[in-house]
């Protein structure tokens, strides 16, 4: 079974057993999460798209916070002495897919 689910305003195609990284979500190690927002359902050739699905991706926290790859930002102009330097990490949550039902 495989469905496409929208988790904070991005899609990910997740099966049962899948383990991902998703936008951090609130909530510690081994809490159970819930997601409602399912836009398509694929069951064994079966495709549900749109307002007739009724499924539910239950998921659970493997990883509360896992900061990624460090990203900078540096602007600088020329003959000017303007230098300016920005950095931050991106928080992630690392999650298992329990099932989809």
């Amino acid at each position: 079974m495989l469905a496409v689910v929208k988790i904070a305003g991005q899609q990910f195609k997740v099966q049962t057993g899948d383990s991902l990284y998703v936008p951090h979500i609130e909530g510690n190690n081994g809490d159970k999460v819930e997601f409602n927002e399912v836009l398509l359902v694929d069951n064994d050739g079966k495709i549900s798209i749109g307002s007739d699905i009724k499924a539910i991706v239950k998921a659970e926290i493997v990883a509360a916070l896992v900061q990624g790859d460090k990203v900078i930002a540096f602007k600088m102009k020329r003959r000017k002495g303007f230098r300016k330097k920005h950095g931050h990490r991106t928080h992630y949550t690392r999650i298992k897919i329990e099932s989809i039902a």
